[in-house]
């Protein structure tokens, strides 16, 4: 049958088996590209990687490591930015959701500012902020907080107005019908539309950090990649698949820990 959920064995089983055949199709390229050319480090093998990673950790001449210099900066900028918009959307889509005059003032801005492409805004955002950390989270929040902002907006519009008024009917204030019903029945899907945000915020800001940044994953990968240093390169990018990873599982865990009512099947 269509959709029909397995056990966790055979998911964690398929998942491994998906795992191992992209990294044994990822050592049998670098290895073939190896084989014609032994300098060639446009795939570099395991072991190359492992000394890019070992350099990467070394002191430089300012006493500095650049992974951990570099995780620290753009873990900064995507978290900040990314707790301004969870924050700020939050906010602004359950007022237009449950306030028609906020919602037609606040529509056509949201609209307009999520129709614009973030990546062409970056030079915009550096010069009106300046090459400072300040642009590099507001490019991240103009990116995400518009869509974020009207997909809360729709959740709130879609809850029941059954639910709505049996809230008024039992004596419930405003406030009160939106932080006991609104919010507990949009917070599920607010929370999956996070996690679908990380990937898009995680684009704008390394664009960001590729262009001007002196730090960061951007800034190293763009620095490495004039010189050909993959070996550099792929760690970072794996380290950003992590890093993105984890802030899914998180999210995931913290969705069924906070809404237990709407945890659906294993998926």
């Amino acid at each position: 049958m269509l959709g029909k959920p397995i056990s966790q064995v055979w998911r964690i089983l398929l998942g491994a088996v998906g795992v191992c055949l992209v990294i044994g199709g990822y050592t049998y390229l670098s290895n073939e590209r190896l084989a014609e050319n032994e300098f060639d480090r446009s795939v570099p093998s395991w072991s190359m990687m492992k000394d890019g990673v070992q350099k990467a950790m070394e002191p430089d001449r300012r006493d500095e490591r650049w992974l951990i210099v570099d995780t620290k900066a753009s873990s900064y900028r995507l978290f900040l930015g990314l707790g301004v918009s969870i924050v700020g959307s939050l906010f602004l889509g359950v007022l237009m959701g449950v306030l028609a005059p906020i919602d037609s003032f606040l529509y056509p801005i949201m609209a307009m500012a999520s129709k614009m492409v973030p990546t062409a805004m970056i030079a915009v955002f550096f010069v009106l902020l300046g090459i400072g950390e300040s642009a590099f989270i507001g490019i991240v929040v103009f990116g995400i907080l518009p869509t974020l902002t009207q997909s809360v907006a729709l959740s709130v519009r879609g809850v029941h107005t059954e639910l709505i008024y049996k809230a008024y009917t039992l004596g419930a204030s405003h406030f009160e019908v939106i932080w006991n019903v609104v919010l507990r029945q949009i917070f599920p899907t607010f929370l999956d539309a996070v996690r679908l945000s990380v990937g898009p915020a995680l684009v704008y800001l390394i664009a960001a950090e590729m262009l001007f940044s002196d730090e960061g994953f951007g800034y190293r990968i763009r620095l490495e990649m004039k010189k050909l240093n993959m070996d550099i390169v792929f760690p970072y990018i794996a380290i950003m698949a992590i890093l993105f990873f984890v802030l899914d599982f998180v999210l995931n865990r913290f969705n069924r820990w906070a809404n237990p009512w709407n945890t659906p099947a294993e998926h």
